[in-house]
């Protein structure tokens, strides 16, 4: 079941880098928070068919949980308009990298301290050395994109 869920992380991943790259385009051509009501409209239409025709029976509805917990909703607004923003400007490959470092950074706090109600991973040198790659990683991929443009403005001027 592990290994199921990591695929599925996996392909929920890219299907992120997939939206980002579509919506890069969209919100040049109508706008960042119309792509943005565009996504979460249809994302929300989606999610209620889903919950219509799949979502078992809760013991607890989103009245009954800690009103905190709903602010999680609140985050996906800041992500697709900054991404829609980011894609445009610096490419889909280092805004992605640059999510996934920022997701990873927060989650490894989240996990040390045992935030927000989940259970405490302690830190550790491996935990690090996952961070300090994908910084390298981030590094590498957004060097390459200014070498590749000062290439490009290079010939442009000749």
């Amino acid at each position: 079941m592990t290994i199921t869920m990591i695929i599925l992380a996996v392909v929920g991943g890219a299907m992120l880098s997939i939206q980002a790259a579509i919506n890069g385009q969209l919100g040049s051509k109508v706008g960042v928070f119309r792509c943005a009501f565009l996504t979460f409209s249809v994302g929300a239409l989606i999610t209620a068919l889903l919950i219509f025709f799949f979502e078992p029976k809760q013991a607890v509805s989103l009245l009954d949980v800690p009103k905190w917990q709903l602010l999680g909703a609140l985050c996906g607004v800041p992500y697709i308009v900054i991404m829609v923003l980011a894609v445009q400007r610096i490419g889909a490959a280092v805004a992605t990298v640059a999510v996934i470092f920022g997701q990873l950074a927060m989650s490894m706090l989240i996990d040390n301290f045992g935030w927000l109600g989940n259970a405490a991973v302690p830190f550790s040198a491996s935990r690090l050395g996952a961070i300090v790659c994908l910084g390298i990683a981030l590094f590498f991929i957004y060097a390459s994109n200014r070498s590749k443009n000062a290439a490009v403005a290079q010939s442009a001027a000749k």
